[in-house]
């Protein structure tokens, strides 16, 4: 019954991991490991008395060279993905740094040099020890040859990653990625596995212990409680909210008569907690960084207002998908039937994207009358929350125009494209 939140809490715990980068290359250490003894293998088989004779002095030769240039490579590699780390941080915001550490062509490469490495220095040990024997050579030669060729290979292709790893287009393309993928699923699940919020839907308050941001919420444990328990759970604190003692993270609530003696221990359980937000399940805070991004771009200091434009059709994007009706077959049927859980406003995602970027490019024409131009493209979408939304953030957005832009032509050039807001644009002309 609860299959597929079962599958999203294991999708969170792998990404997690993928978040370290410390779990591929120990993975690829160990594999190397076990695949320099594999070649002791092949002298318990057949291929004794029909494998090529191959000389020890020219394989210990070949693993020498690996040994010595891999460690360099693999130090020169973390140097290198550091610097673009830092980039990222620098360029565009702290917040996107946990996506650039995720980065899969990164990782791969650095564990393809450490196992490299590691794969070296054991076989070289083994062949020193006269540890292989012909057909055991042979195979050696071969997984070594192999390897260094996957090594070349893996340079190549990671010298082109790197030179663009912390630009500042390869952050944004991650963090649009990272929240369309969490919008994709909220789209198709916007109550998490449970149902929606009944009209006065409240009971026992459940806080938090911690203080922090709610990153996940197990809504299978929480269901098994509710039914074990004959209880109703309606969820006040949605993935990105922040937690604190004196904070509501749900109400339980009885089905039957009133139940006085609730251990709600398990409730509070089911919400991780920790110091920051995260991607996964919390696609308002995609929003909010793109929109930092833009804030940035938009200073003083960096005055640049090409990545704010980008940025804004960057948004646009989302909210076209958010849009998109989803299929019947797209959305499961609720799986926790006594967890209530509220949708994701509207009005708060439009908040988190555009009210920044309003603010620090009311002064910017071009930036203004984009931002216009991209509110009255999704003031258009058949989606009435999107058109209401777009339509209160272009009247906002003329307004704070009007406070700052002197040049009577920029004021006239930002009102034209504020037409589409209604009553208060049109009145300001």
């Amino acid at each position: 019954m609860i299959s597929t939140v079962l599958t999203d809490r294991v999708r969170v715990f792998l990404n997690r991991f993928s978040h370290r980068l410390w779990v591929k290359p120990l993975l690829v250490c160990l594999l190397s490991i076990a695949v320099a003894f594999v070649a002791k293998l092949a002298d318990g088989t057949e291929l004794v008395e029909i494998a090529p004779k191959v000389s020890s002095a020219s394989i210990e030769a070949l693993l020498s060279v690996m040994a010595s240039s891999m460690l360099v490579i693999a130090t020169f590699s973390v140097g290198s993905m550091v610097s673009a780390y830092a980039s990222a941080a620098n360029t565009a915001t702290p917040r996107s740094f946990i996506l650039v550490v995720a980065d899969d062509a990164s990782q791969n490469a650095l564990s393809t040099f450490v196992g490299a490495f590691i794969f070296s220095i054991v076989a070289l040990t083994a062949v020193k020890n006269d540890y292989f024997q012909t057909a055991g050579l042979f195979i050696l030669f071969l997984l070594t040859a192999f390897i260094f060729g996957m090594v070349i290979f893996t340079f190549v292709r990671w010298v082109d990653r790197i030179a663009r790893l912390g630009r500042m287009a390869t952050t944004i393309e991650k963090v649009e990625k990272a929240t369309a993928d969490a919008l994709r699923r909220r789209h198709q699940k916007p109550h998490l596995g449970g149902v929606s919020v009944r009209p006065q839907a409240r009971g026992r308050a459940v806080y938090a212990a911690n203080v922090g941001y709610v990153q996940y919420i197990n809504i299978a444990a929480m269901q098994r409680w509710a039914e074990k328990n004959e209880l109703r759970v309606v969820i006040a604190a949605l993935p990105g909210t922040f937690a604190t003692p004196n904070r509501p993270l749900a109400y339980i609530s009885a089905d039957g008569a009133e139940q006085t003696e609730i251990d709600c221990t398990c409730v509070a359980e089911s919400f991780q907690i920790g110091d920051t937000r995260l991607f996964d399940d919390d696609p308002r805070f995609g929003l909010v960084v793109l929109s930092e991004i833009a804030g940035r771009a938009l200073s003083p200091a960096v005055n640049d207002p090409g990545t704010a434009i980008c940025i804004i059709g960057t948004l646009v994007r989302l909210f076209t998908l958010w849009g998109e009706p989803a299929a019947v077959d797209d959305k499961p049927a609720p799986e926790c039937d006594r967890i209530e859980v509220p949708h994701v406003c509207v009005q708060d995602m439009f908040d988190d994207a555009f009210t920044a970027i309003a603010r620090d490019g009311a002064g910017v024409v071009e930036v203004a009358v984009r931002l216009q131009k991209a509110l009255e493209s999704l003031a258009s979408s058949g989606d009435g929350e999107i058109r209401a939304a777009a339509e209160y953030h272009g009247r906002l957005a003329l307004k704070r125009s009007q406070k700052v832009l002197d040049i009577e032509e920029d004021l006239q050039a930002v009102q034209d494209a504020a037409k589409f807001a209604g009553s208060a644009a049109s009145s300001s002309t």
